[in-house]
């Protein structure tokens, strides 16, 4: 009797450790193959959330077949612990073990709201945008200039309110750097405004990522480490023969170049021209410059030019001087940098604007002079 129960017992043993061994194997399969999820979702992890609550969330939203398996292989793998904050977007076909490792890895957080803080030429502005799972796109829900008096938007303090919203500051080519400074003192998000301002053309035109708190002059701090970085790497890689001399004069001709096109493909054209000109000794003859005089880089002008304008001498009006201006008359950006200092090879030494948002190029006055005579014609 005892040797049939040990018997029994044996055989009944051996049964349980091969459907133990059946499940572990069939629990490691399950957790690492595709998943259920048929469209992107966004998982929000606030601080001090629990990898149980974060699972649960996962499973509500149709992202794993398994709560409970998903809880088990993160305790087998240690992982519960290391769940991070944020805001996560699950791919179609995730499966348990790619999305514990994406939920435990942490950094930026990749869906959820953001706020764009854009500083352009014309205007300054916050742009909520909110991430739309269904098509892994962002969509813009608001927008306003936090340097007027304008309603704040419900958007922009439900977005604020989350910890995993992302932040953004992006300034745009041909900005001054007062209106840099401005806009960055009127952000309710940075500390510590600043009222000395960097030497115009020194900010370099990006996007730069801040989190709540980040002080103004950190952040331009970092604008300009990344100009001078720019400038630094173009003038070791610059033409022979250029009429500048030094790395500030390439950002003063850089500046003007950024603020006479908007057009890409013309940045080398626009180069060549001034290049021509400065080694001819000819005047740069700039409408750019001479606005930056009227307005020293704070604010729009709004208007077009008088004629006393265009004749009154400054030190950056390009009509009246004989040579580059003593500074820079706007941040320009890396593209027009490298234009100034590679400039392609041109005979070209008059440019007038052709109603396009481009410009005709000429060699001759008379050249030149029939071009203007065109865009007059079209202009009335």
């Amino acid at each position: 009797m005892w040797k049939h129960l040990a018997s029994s017992f044996l055989t009944f043993a051996v049964v349980a450790l091969f459907l133990v061994a059946g499940v572990i194997t069939w629990g490691v399969r399950e957790y690492a193959a595709p998943g259920p999820l048929q469209q992107s979702v966004c998982l929000r992890v606030p601080a001090g959330g629990s990898f149980g609550r974060a699972a649960e969330n996962l499973g509500e939203q149709g992202a794993i077949s398994s709560v409970t398996l998903f809880n088990l292989m993160a305790d087998y793998r240690d992982m519960r612990s290391q769940l991070k904050q944020g805001a996560f977007l699950i791919a179609p076909g995730s499966s348990m073990e790619q999305i514990t490792d994406q939920i435990t890895r942490g950094g930026a957080s990749t869906c959820g709201a953001q706020v764009v803080y854009v500083v352009s030429v014309n205007d300054f502005s916050a742009r909520v945008r909110e991430l739309d799972p269904e098509t892994g796109r962002y969509g813009e829900v608001a927008r306003f200039n936090p340097a007027a008096e304008d309603a704040v938007p419900a958007e922009y303090t439900t977005a604020l309110a989350e910890g995993d919203v992302q932040l953004t500051v992006q300034v745009v080519e041909g900005t001054t750097v007062w209106q840099v400074v401005n806009s960055l003192n009127a952000m309710d998000v940075l500390e510590g405004d600043v009222t000395d301002l960097p030497p115009e053309g020194t900010l370099a035109p990006d996007s730069y990522e801040i989190r709540r708190g980040t002080a103004v002059a950190d952040l331009l701090a970092q604008m300009r480490t990344r100009q001078d970085n720019i400038l630094q790497t173009a003038w070791a890689a610059r033409a022979d023969d250029l009429p500048v001399t030094t790395p500030e004069e390439a950002l003063i001709l850089a500046s003007i170049i950024e603020k006479e096109t908007g057009v890409p493909d013309e940045r080398g054209e626009v180069a060549a021209v001034f290049v021509n000109r400065l080694r001819q000794g000819m005047r740069l003859q700039t409408d750019p410059t001479v606005i930056y005089g009227v307005t020293e880089g704070r604010g729009v002008l709004g208007r077009g030019l008088r004629r006393s304008e265009l004749d009154t001498p400054t030190p950056w009006n390009t009509y009246t001087i004989p040579a580059l201006p003593p500074t820079p008359i706007a941040n320009p950006g890396r593209a027009s940098i490298e234009a100034a200092l590679n400039p392609p090879t041109s005979p070209y030494i008059f440019f007038v604007a052709d109603g396009t948002g481009g410009h005709a190029f000429a060699t001759t006055l008379d050249e030149h002079n029939r071009n203007v005579a065109r865009w007059r014609a079209l202009g009335n």
